[in-house]
């Protein structure tokens, strides 16, 4: 079982311990960020480990649109601090309560992110690469 506080994110206020940011306005409420955003809920943990196995879960969560059913609002929809509450202690507890299975998903995730950063840095330097052989080739 996981100790951790959830609440609203007030504008500069600074954090002493572990946090993660969790979106709360708009389609991709709920994606979590180590970056404060503008309209969040900050999620406050007692130590580094809890915060990062915390995070891949509200990611999944997240990548999943889980919190979609939960939205509400007409123009712009929100999630509500207690429909995020009262959801995702349960959620997360479900998804951690195999220790190791979570360890594996989290070493994949993070493998498939290393995968993904590198596969857009191939593409800038083809594209950095296409200018300049375009570059040569107009400028004879």
């Amino acid at each position: 079982m996981l100790n951790f506080i959830i609440k609203t994110h007030k504008k500069g206020t600074i954090y002493a311990k572990p946090h993660l940011f969790i979106l709360n306005k708009g389609m991709n409420s709920g994606k979590p960020q180590n970056e404060p955003f503008t309209n969040s809920f900050v999620v406050i943990f007692q130590n580094p480990e809890d915060c990062e196995s915390i995070f891949f879960v509200a990611y999944s969560l997240w990548q999943t649109k889980f919190w979609h059913q939960y939205l509400v609002g007409s123009v712009i929809p929100f999630l509500r601090l207690q429909n995020f509450k009262s959801e995702f202690s349960p959620k997360a507890n479900v998804l951690m309560h195999e220790h190791e299975q979570h360890q594996k998903n989290v070493a994949a995730l993070k493998l498939l992110e290393q995968k993904e950063k590198q596969f857009h840095e191939n593409l800038n330097l083809i594209n950095d690469l296409r200018r300049v052989i375009l570059h040569r080739y107009c400028n004879r």
